[in-house]
């Protein structure tokens, strides 16, 4: 050795300094993986650590603050910046979910689907699946931030049918996030307008997940995600989040792309005007002793959970002047919504988990046929007989079916006459097995698991069909957040809503592209639609 350095003119000295280089290099590395098992990840706020999943093929971050904890002066209140921390943080586990009155399982969810963790008014933190080779290096993957339903009451992001970890292992950055529930995003009052610079109040919630957005934007190419390619996506109350983004100038630029499951239909999502949702939020201050707004913030975050709950206020999003300056159909009828490519849908039994479903009897069917149509009772009955009990409840579901298929496929048409990006619907309607509860059929929120690739969370007697449609889906999915666009190599045509052309995509044992209806029930549903009192959206009227 000593001759062969001499002979290269390779000096002793130079062969330590190598050495001692390389060893600080290793200890280097290996102190990165020991803060947490991945290294370090710099935020705007700070460094964060995740937990390696899935043989260390994905990373989770879990519990990552996007805003400041909103109590005190800062409940009702827009979200404020998350404070920075120094050192390193450990995301480790799940925040606590957004306070609400914890139902657990409630069939036909069961535990995969529902909130079982504890609840706080700190809960302002989001959750981040990362391919691992994404942090840290110059790849940038689609993005899809995932946004939970609970008809603004419930929910969370940590259910184990919502996690980001499959999606992940096919090259996809995953964010799902906690926002504010019930009188807690969504109170208005008088007062809270007064003291707003926009004159605003109530819609809070939703400017969380618009901060939530900014976070992503600011932070998302550190775990290897690209803030160019942000989809958001939803189920229910979390697709109706999606829809008000779109309608939102608070969220301009912040995402490309949208899904909307259980949500997209001809008439948009209900919502309060600012006068109403005021009326609204002093009754309920009334009703729970506060004589002002400095009263309400007062009392704690379970009292005033209880005074919710002993409400019977219904809080839901308004249009605040801020976050909604004119409602959603408003918006999209003068082509000022964020126009961004989507893919909408519903499942087969989207009522299913109503006691009443599919169950009634002759007198009863025909009586709502006559106070429901009217003029329109005989053609009705002629669609969808009642003779007897069993045929009226069945008739009951695909009426049902049929209405929602015709009034999504007119809303894609509503939206076509302002937008200038391409709209994709489905209907799914494969069961997931499950013998002890068949009732239940294509139950709502029934697609979340095979789009997100979780069925393996669920303890259910899957067969081969099942796990096609999952491998389906996930494959749509994944190729609509690269590209907008869901049609890939090696999965049938997906074709996208076109005027005159009432076509939707059929995804269950068959995965193929079918009509809405038959050309009599559509004209049938178009022309009830048209009736409707504020209506505002039939092509044409």
């Amino acid at each position: 050795m000593k001759a062969s350095r001499k002979k290269l003119g390779i000096k002793s000295s130079h062969v330590r300094n190598v050495f001692l280089m390389l060893w600080v290099a290793v200890v280097a590395v290996g102190c990165s993986w020991a803060a947490g098992g991945s290294g370090a990840v710099k935020t705007a706020d700070g460094l964060v650590t995740g937990v390696p999943v899935t043989g260390a093929s994905v990373i989770a971050y879990e519990g990552i603050p996007y805003a400041a904890t909103p109590v005190g002066a800062l409940r009702w209140r827009p979200p404020q910046p998350a404070a920075a921390w120094s050192g390193v943080r450990r995301a480790d586990h799940f925040a606590a979910s957004c306070m609400q009155t914890i139902r657990g399982e409630h069939l036909p969810w069961t535990s995969q689907f529902a909130v079982q963790n504890p609840i706080s008014e700190d809960c302002l933190y989001l959750n981040v699946w990362s391919p691992d080779g994404g942090v840290g290096s110059r790849k940038r993957s689609p993005v899809l931030l995932w946004i939970h339903g609970g008809g603004f009451v419930e929910g969370s992001a940590a259910p184990e049918v919502y996690s980001g970890e499959e999606l992940a292992k096919r090259g996809v950055v995953v964010v799902s996030i906690n926002y504010r529930l019930g009188v807690f995003g969504f109170l208005a009052h008088p007062e809270l307008a007064n003291e707003s610079p926009s004159h605003s109040s109530g819609d809070y919630g939703l400017m969380d997940v618009v901060a939530a957005l900014r976070w992503v934007r600011e932070n998302i190419a550190a775990f290897g995600g690209d803030p160019e390619r942000v989809t958001i996506a939803g189920q229910s109350s979390g697709a109706a989040a999606v829809i008000y983004m779109t309608a939102s100038p608070l969220a301009k630029g912040l995402f490309q792309g949208a899904i909307i499951e259980s949500g997209a239909y001809v008439t948009p999502p209900t919502t309060y005007s600012l006068k109403d949702a005021e009326e609204h939020g002093t009754v309920f201050a009334q009703s729970s002793g506060a004589a002002t707004l400095k009263d309400l913030r007062a009392l704690s975050a379970e009292e005033l959970l209880a005074k919710q709950k002993a409400s019977k206020v219904h809080f839901r999003p308004d249009v605040d002047g801020l976050f909604l300056p004119q409602n959603v159909a408003e918006t999209f009828a003068a082509g000022k919504q964020n126009d961004v490519p989507t893919i909408t849908g519903q499942t087969a039994d989207e009522g299913s988990n109503a006691s009443s479903y599919g169950k009634t009897n002759v007198a009863d069917y025909a009586k709502a046929a006559e106070k429901t149509y009217g003029a329109m009772r005989e053609e009705y009955l002629r669609l969808y007989p009642g003779r007897t009990d069993a045929e009226a409840g069945e008739s009951e579901k695909r009426r049902a079916r049929d209405l929602n298929l015709v009034a999504m496929y007119l809303w894609t048409e509503s939206r076509a006459a302002t937008a200038h990006t391409a709209s994709y619907t489905y209907f799914f309607d494969r069961a997931i097995p499950w013998p002890e509860h068949p009732e239940f059929g294509v139950f709502h929120a029934s697609e979340v698991p095979y789009a997100l690739g979780n069925l393996g969370v669920l303890p259910r007697p899957f067969e081969p069909a099942d796990y096609s449609l999952e491998r389906e889906m996930t494959g749509y999915w994944v190729q609509f957040l690269r590209s907008g666009d869901p049609n890939t190599k090696g999965l049938p045509l997906w074709p996208a809503s076109r005027k005159g052309q009432p076509v939707t995509m059929e995804l269950g044992v068959k995965v193929e592209p079918r009509p809405v209806a038959n050309e009599e029930v559509f004209q049938f549903w178009k022309n009830y639609l048209a009736t409707l009192q504020g209506f505002c959206c039939v092509p044409g009227r």
